[in-house]
């Protein structure tokens, strides 16, 4: 893979915001700083009512919100074909006891999905692989229909691809919205001129849950 040298003001860009980064991380408004504002992490069902069918587990993480609304609209499809689906946030830790099929999903933070997603994929590599699982992945960059893109959105399964190799799995354009971010990161995503955007497509979004594998 080849490696494009950074012109020298979006080195000194980048160089400044880590500094700013670790001087607040140092000082007492780290915390502040770093705190995401409150988001909403719902815990859904959809299809309860349908008997004898099979049940899906759709978990999730999330930072801002954006992929549990994801995740909740991939429970709504599924189960409108006839699944009985629990759409949970990760951070609770469902087991996998009685399910069919599992979907995880997480946004990118740092080129990585969230840590927490990561964990619980270790922690339940062995019985992922005995089920049919599938993987969503939420970003905002490396969009485009190229070798870079491409590779790029490839290292972002870096930490579970290795641990599930043969899940399927989808990218999904996320949400820029800086009311959903820490002070931290509204300030690096200003200093790197970030656009406040809804970039989902909702329509994508539904037609790889109507389409997707569960057997």
């Amino acid at each position: 893979m080849s490696t494009q040298k950074l012109p020298r003001r979006d080195f000194l860009k980048l160089a400044g915001l880590a500094l700013a980064g670790t001087a607040l991380s140092c000082s007492g408004l780290g915390y502040v700083a770093t705190r995401v504002p409150d988001t909403v992490t719902p815990e859904l069902t959809f299809g309860e009512e349908i008997p004898m069918t099979q049940r899906i587990l759709v978990t999730y993480a999330t930072r801002a919100g954006s992929t549990a609304e994801i995740a909740a609209s991939i429970g709504e499809t599924l189960a409108a074909r006839g699944f009985s689906v629990d759409v949970t946030p990760v951070k609770d830790q469902p087991a996998l006891d009685g399910y069919a099929a599992v979907i995880l999903g997480s946004p990118i933070r740092m080129g990585n999905w969230l840590p927490d997603m990561v964990r619980y994929v270790e922690a339940h590599q062995t019985a992922l692989n005995t089920l049919p699982t599938a993987l969503f992945t939420v970003h905002m960059l490396n969009t485009e229909d190229d070798e870079t893109s491409r590779d790029a959105r490839r290292g972002y399964l870096k930490a579970v691809r290795p641990l599930l190799p043969d899940a399927e799995n989808v990218y999904f354009q996320g949400v820029m919205d800086f009311s959903r971010l820490s002070l931290l990161d509204r300030f690096i995503s200003r200093m790197v001129k970030a656009v406040e955007s809804d970039q989902r497509d909702w329509d994508a979004i539904q037609s790889w849950a109507e389409a997707i594998s569960i057997s």
